[in-house]
């Protein structure tokens, strides 16, 4: 019974929204950004973005880490299928747009099909009410490069054509929160279709 108990508390932990983020129902703050998709930098801005349909904006703590390596990947292997749900999706991090240059290309991760987004002084992070903590010195990433910009938490918003945040996902795995997402931005298709 003990074992039954915790195991329900786990899933309930890993299912729970990020503490201090943002809710369903908030405005999304908008934001301007040099981002990079396939190694090329360019402009980003939400506005614009949600001009097309839902954005998935997941902030993730840094490129060549452990999970986001594997969050970027699962978003990159499943990118047909949120565009399927007319959703784009906009990875956010404190690394250099340099660093997102690469990354953004890196065939093992992003592979030139998913947009990361700098946000060197964190602001973007803050705005959406996400912890941001400093790099202990010394770190490095999994090409054994130092690590030199601070962590937001791992959480994505999945923003509507309104600029609401319709779902709020942290706390979980990375991939699981890659799934999580896609399955609220295919609910979102289905219901748009529905009241067609």
């Amino acid at each position: 019974m003990k074992k039954f108990l915790l195991g329900c508390l786990l899933t309930t932990a890993f299912t729970l929204p990020a503490v201090a983020a943002l809710k369903e129902g908030d405005a999304a703050p908008d934001f301007q950004t040099q981002a990079s998709l396939a190694g090329k930098a360019f402009s980003y801005s939400l506005k614009d973005a949600l001009k097309t349909g839902p954005v998935v904006v997941y902030f993730y703590p840094s490129a060549y880490t452990g999970g986001c390596n594997i969050q970027a990947h699962t978003f990159a292997v499943n990118t047909e299928k949120f565009a399927a749900a007319g959703a784009t999706i906009i990875g956010v991090s404190l690394d250099s747009i340099e660093r997102l240059n690469d990354f953004s290309a890196d065939p093992e991760y992003c592979a030139g099909k998913v947009a990361v987004a700098s946000d060197k002084d964190g602001s973007i992070a803050k705005a959406y009410d996400l912890v941001v903590k400093e790099a202990a010195a010394g770190k490095k990433d999994s090409r054994g490069v130092d690590i030199d910009h601070g962590f937001a938490e791992r959480t994505t918003f999945i923003v509507t054509q309104d600029g609401k945040i319709v779902a709020t996902i942290g706390g979980i795995k990375p991939a699981e929160n890659v799934e999580k997402a896609l399955e609220a931005v295919q609910q979102l298709a289905a219901a748009k279709q529905t009241a067609q």
